[in-house]
């Protein structure tokens, strides 16, 4: 059977049915998302935190933010793949479903803004599919597309690290993926003004 045939009728959790009802209105905020992944696969990979924050109106809010590390015991089990971050992290520690579900509550109808946005949106889909939900639905920006829209580079990728070092953006000694996504918005925000995004 089609699988758009299989999902016609699926009985979607609340949490999904609520996200969906917040396309009815036009966004008025970005939200700046950073993950941590256990490889770059995401038919078989999984997500280990998630950094986010939040920008209205050209400032980044700090108090308007989304970050956890996800309890993926069995996934790392089976991987024979250590779990010690897990233990030291001060990050909140949610279930994958407790965590997609509060991601996605947090995220509503914003535009998602990511370095490699699309590698985090395609973690997120293979979670909500677990989860039988459907795909995300936001618009997306990336900011190593930007810069290279910005200085007409069709051939070369950045790396984060190339971008802030570009623009004098500190690097963290131990970078987390909530720092990583504060980095993420302050390049945004200086991209975001010299490509004329409203």
């Amino acid at each position: 059977m089609l699988d758009w045939l299989k999902n016609i009728n699926k009985e979607h959790p609340e949490f999904w049915k609520n996200y969906l009802t917040k396309f009815d209105s036009k966004p008025n905020r970005f939200v700046v998302l950073s993950t941590e992944t256990s490889g770059l696969n995401p038919d078989k990979d999984v997500i280990l935190s998630v950094g986010a924050f939040a920008i209205v109106e050209d400032a980044i809010i700090i108090k308007d933010s989304f970050e956890s590390v996800l309890l993926q015991y069995q996934f790392l089990q089976d991987h024979q793949l250590s779990n010690d971050f897990i233990i030291d992290s001060k990050m909140k520690k949610l279930t994958e479903p407790e965590a997609i579900e509060s991601l996605i509550d947090f995220i509503g109808n914003a535009v998602l803004v990511g370095h490699h946005i699309n590698f985090n949106i395609e973690m997120l889909n293979e979670a909500l599919e677990r989860l039988d939900c459907g795909r995300l639905r936001n618009e997306a920006l990336d900011v190593d597309m930007m810069y290279r829209k910005h200085k007409d580079i069709t051939d070369k990728e950045f790396t984060l690290d190339d971008l802030c070092e570009i623009y004098k953006i500190p690097k963290s000694d131990r970078p987390s993926t909530s720092e990583n996504a504060y980095r993420i918005a302050l390049l945004f925000l200086k991209l975001k003004s010299r490509l004329g995004i409203k």
